[in-house]
């Protein structure tokens, strides 16, 4: 094999891209993971780290371009970390996409006899996301807000405006940055931790008109807090909130916050419900591909009149929700108190009478929830990207439901979940891939399993 240090400047060929969105390629019999790099392209790669078994290293000159190359739209592609692939044509996205969904469940679950689905291709790519957080920073015409540098915790990129965004985030960014550099006030250092300003969070209703705008501080006075307040509004903000965060984590939820103007929470529809959501209560990112996401996992639940449903890690309450009007009972299990109450306020507010929702940790409190509640014939889960801890994975196959429903984030962690389920007498019947975020490597898949 080739000797390789970090710093090697290696002339290299594309063949594919790995779940994380970096290309593969082979120098020797040497896995090199390539930054910026698509299938395809021949480039010039400096490498980064170096392990036994492969190396890390990132593009510094295309050499030829690969098929489905593109230029891409936004002025901060390929140092902003938030898109890897505006570069890529989207239906070749979509090709990839599908290609690592195969590639997690027979290479890293080893599963076969299941039917896999044609990915759901998003009905919008730019413009998307209901959510976003930006961080502060020192741009040259003084606080500015942006994202992290690709790779880099510790670099801020100022930017002028994000693709993926929608327009009332966008001017509630623009507002925000006008206030700061009247106010004076001082973004927040991360290495030193002094200074003040540290996140925006926007929080949008894309088919109500709301907009949630939280200002995440380090400890501290406000200042020019009415002015806050009125800029934001100006900018259709319907609530504004001060959030602090005293720790040294780059947090946004969770925090104590205090109202500024407006209400502390948002509406947003999804298929047939209102949802009421506070400021760190979960919602899927993409409202308009939540429908579809969600809708496939109502179908794969083949939901009945006597059914006794549980929805694990159930966030506001949507899927719970969705499914108690064509089930008998309901019972919602999430660790976030605050996303705990939201589901239970949206109960009331659309007359779902047979759902209850309790906080608690699915990997430890499902043995104690059997004594409060009925068995479950219907379990849905939509665990965190790091998907069901094996603990959790027991517990679930301790409840014994006839169907489960599976909604993944990651499918490098949904496909040894499978496994284990299947180790535990379920049986993977369909994957369904639904593309929620373009340009970016994440992967939505709705999974239906039966118990043999």
């Amino acid at each position: 094999m080739p000797a390789v240090t970090r710093g090697d400047e290696l002339e290299l060929t594309v063949d594919s891209l790995a779940y994380g969105g970096r290309g593969v390629a082979r120098h020797g019999e040497l896995v090199v993971f390539v930054a910026q790099a698509l299938p395809g392209d021949r480039v010039r790669a400096r490498v980064t780290k170096y392990k036994r078994r492969y190396a890390e290293a990132r593009a510094v000159e295309l050499l030829e371009a690969g098929p489905g190359r593109v230029e891409a739209p936004c002025p901060h592609f390929g140092v902003c970390g938030g898109c890897a692939w505006q570069d890529l044509e989207y239906a070749r996205q979509l090709e990839h996409k599908q290609a690592q969904v195969v590639d997690a469940l027979e290479r890293l679950g080893r599963l076969e006899g299941y039917e896999l689905l044609p990915i759901e291709p998003a009905t919008q790519q730019f413009a998307y996301r209901n959510k976003l957080e930006y961080s502060w920073s020192s741009g040259p015409d003084g606080p500015a807000l942006g994202f992290h540098v690709a790779g880099r915790w510790d670099q801020l990129l100022p930017i002028d405006r994000c693709l993926i965004a929608g327009d009332p985030s966008n001017r509630a960014r623009e507002a925000a940055e006008r206030w700061a550099r009247e106010a004076g006030a001082e973004p927040y250092d991360q290495r030193s931790g002094s200074g003040f300003l540290r996140h925006l969070v926007t929080r949008e209703g894309r088919r109500t008109g709301d907009l949630l705008a939280v200002l995440v501080t380090a400890p501290g006075e406000l200042p020019a807090a009415e002015r806050l307040a009125e800029v934001l509004g100006e900018a259709g903000a319907t609530g504004v909130l001060h959030a602090v965060n005293d720790g040294v984590s780059e947090v946004t939820g969770g925090l104590p916050a205090t109202t500024l103007a407006g209400e502390p929470a948002f509406r947003e529809r999804v298929l047939d419900i209102e949802l009421e959501l506070s400021a760190g209560a979960f919602m899927q990112t993409n409202t308009e591909m939540c429908d579809v996401l969600y809708g496939h996992a109502l179908a794969y639940a083949d939901l009945r009149p006597d059914d006794v449903v549980w929805d694990l890690y159930c966030g506001a309450g949507a899927i719970g929700l969705l499914a108690a009007r064509h089930a008998g009972r309901l019972v919602g299990v999430e660790i976030s108190g605050e996303s705990v109450g939201s589901a239970r306020r949206n109960a009331v507010h659309n007359g779902v009478e047979n759902a209850e929702f309790i906080e608690g940790d699915v990997s430890t409190e499902l043995r104690r929830l059997l004594e409060l509640a009925e068995r479950p014939s219907v379990v849905f889960v939509d665990p965190p990207r790091a998907g069901l801890s094996p603990r959790a994975v027991r517990r679930v196959i301790e409840l014994a439901p006839e169907r489960l429903v599976y909604v993944s984030c990651n499918p490098t962690t949904l496909a040894p979940n499978a496994a284990q389920l299947a180790e535990g007498g379920y049986r993977l019947e369909r994957v369904q891939p639904v593309d929620m975020f373009p340009h970016t490597h994440h992967i939505e898949c709705v999974a239906r399993f039966t118990r043999a």
